[in-house]
């Protein structure tokens, strides 16, 4: 999630996020509690599969229940302390409540409940959800697709990101893509932005971009990365709002992303999205998600 700094510094050099037995424990998977993503690469190109490219991993969501786990997994690796960006949220492990499959979509639902009979309740007033393909969907380079209506209200955060699989370099220099983000305070504006050690908005100097779309809350949209060695395109609809150039210096500082990072769904609870306040009468919200799908070369 685009500035999601749960924390307002980076890693230190050789944090790792080994403590934890999945995913962001300390990273701070962006966004800035009081930060709002620069617009320093913006684009305006179309964007469709490459040709000669093929389809090597989706979920349709047509299995009705918990979400596949041979796709998905749970991050719940930081409900007991609290999560960054003073984020106000408990995500629930295989909660359908929260995480579900339901006619053909996968909804992510916030709730204003307190979940205090779970062992690892860190005292939130939220609950919501947060699924992962670590381990289980890792992609270096491709075409990444997915059509989904985002929750509004005042407060609410949801995001389609990814993160680097190997974190053992620490954030940012690991590398972060936000191919969706959403806060609910500035209805219909979607975000896309990179995050690097050279690149990140603890240092503002982040890369991003932000186009409106006044139906986000409403409608159905294809939010969609084009990923290669050369350039990320960020885009909605079949068009591109931000572009990322790899410098080609051959330095990790400005472009991390020759590994495989694994994706992310989730919708938070305030940080960014609290920015102006959180209004309790938005719950329950759901992002809902017809598909996710992943193209790569041949």
């Amino acid at each position: 999630m685009t500035h999601r700094v749960r924390g307002s510094l980076p890693l230190a050099a050789g944090m790792t996020l080994a403590a934890c037995s999945i995913a962001a424990t300390a990273v701070p998977a962006s966004a800035q509690t009081v930060h709002r993503p620069a617009i320093t690469a913006p684009a305006d190109e179309p964007m469709a599969v490459p040709k000669g490219y093929r389809k090597v991993w989706s979920d349709e969501f047509d299995r009705p229940g918990l979400p596949d786990p041979a796709k998905w997994t749970w991050d719940t690796s930081r409900n007991k302390i609290g999560w960054h960006n003073e984020e106000r949220q408990y995500y629930a492990a295989k909660r359908l409540e929260n995480v579900r499959v339901e006619n053909g979509h996968l909804i992510i639902e916030a709730r204003k409940e307190r979940l205090s009979e779970k062992p690892d309740f860190g005292g939130q007033d939220y609950a919501s959800g947060k699924i992962i393909t670590r381990g289980l969907g890792d992609f270096t380079y491709g075409f990444i697709e997915v059509r989904a209506k985002l929750p509004c209200g005042r407060g609410i955060w949801p995001a389609i990101w990814m993160l680097a699989s190997d974190d053992s370099a620490g954030w940012p220099a690991m590398g972060e893509i936000d191919i969706m983000e959403h806060v609910g305070w500035d209805p219909g504006r979607v975000h896309g932005t990179v995050h690097t050690k050279a690149y990140n908005h603890v240092a503002n100097t982040q890369k991003g971009s932000s186009r409106m779309v006044a139906d986000a809350c409403s409608a159905f949209h294809t939010y969609q990365l084009d990923w290669n060695a050369d350039r990320i395109l960020i885009g909605i609809d079949g068009r591109a709002h931000m572009r990322f150039d790899n410098e080609h210096k051959g330095d990790p500082a400005t472009w991390p992303f020759a590994t495989p990072e694994y994706l992310i769904l989730n919708v938070a609870v305030g940080g960014w999205g609290g920015q102006m306040g959180i209004d309790d009468a938005a719950f329950p919200a759901k992002m809902e998600v017809d598909y996710v799908r992943v193209w790569q070369k041949k």
